[in-house]
């Protein structure tokens, strides 16, 4: 039977997994696999695995648990190995790559941080700010040239582009100084930031206050959404 891995930990990891069930309908029971250096809880993959509330949660349970207790490389949900004998012999062959990435992970978490502006706002400044759009457009409105009109989009869009790409520097800089490092994913639109920050659970307080702050300097016309603390799935 396929085995469906929750997360690898050092082979002295307590693995506090009383009271605990995996995913699965009946739950599943979780187990370890161990070598000399690591372990993997893991259970029996269910047939037709998808992700309800009742599994997610139930993945989401086990990783909690095991990071309370100490350094733990979560696996996102739904990732299943052929069995347990290929398992172990992954956690053997990768046991150096494992180990250092638990060090790195030990007493970390993750936040992911969501940012954006209203467009309206920020055209309003490309307009207050670049003299060539600015005179494009009073061309563009004045003669209704479709070549003009063409020139006149391509340009706003490399500008918003271009500011985008900025804040999102200046954001993940101002926050540098409270986290280990960051891991950048593609905005979404209307966004100009997606990224998830690796923080040390001691820092968490800064971290999100630094947050907070940077959010009131920008005012209303910024968006912000800061979620976590999670397992750190965007640093393993």
């Amino acid at each position: 039977m396929s085995t469906y891995i929750y997360a690898i930990t050092g082979a002295d990891h307590p693995l506090p997994l009383n009271g605990l069930h995996g995913v699965g309908e009946p739950a599943s029971t979780l187990r370890t696999l161990s070598t000399d250096r690591l372990a993997a809880v893991v259970s029996d993959a269910p047939e037709g695995l998808r992700a309800k509330r009742r599994d997610v949660m139930a993945h989401q349970g086990v990783l909690e648990a095991l990071m309370a207790g100490g350094a733990t490389l979560p696996m996102r949900f739904g990732l299943v190995g052929p069995d347990d004998d290929e398992v172990i012999a992954a956690l053997d062959r990768e046991a150096d790559a494992y180990g250092e990435r638990l060090a790195e992970l030990d007493g970390q978490v993750e936040y992911n941080l969501k940012a954006g502006r209203d467009e309206e706002d920020l055209l309003r400044e490309i307009m207050t700010e670049s003299e060539e759009i600015r005179q494009l457009n009073e061309r563009t409105r004045a003669q209704g040239s479709h070549d003009d009109r063409v020139a006149l989009g391509e340009l706003v869009a490399r500008e918003v582009a271009e500011r985008h790409r900025r804040e999102a520097e200046d954001v993940a800089a101002r926050l540098a100084d409270v986290v280990t490092r960051n891991s950048h994913a593609e905005p979404a639109p209307q966004q100009f930031l997606n990224l998830s920050f690796l923080v040390p659970r001691a820092r968490t307080d800064a971290f999100v206050a630094a947050v907070q702050r940077e959010a009131d300097q920008r005012g209303d016309a910024y968006s912000f959404t800061l979620t976590g603390p999670l397992p750190p799935y965007s640093f393993v």
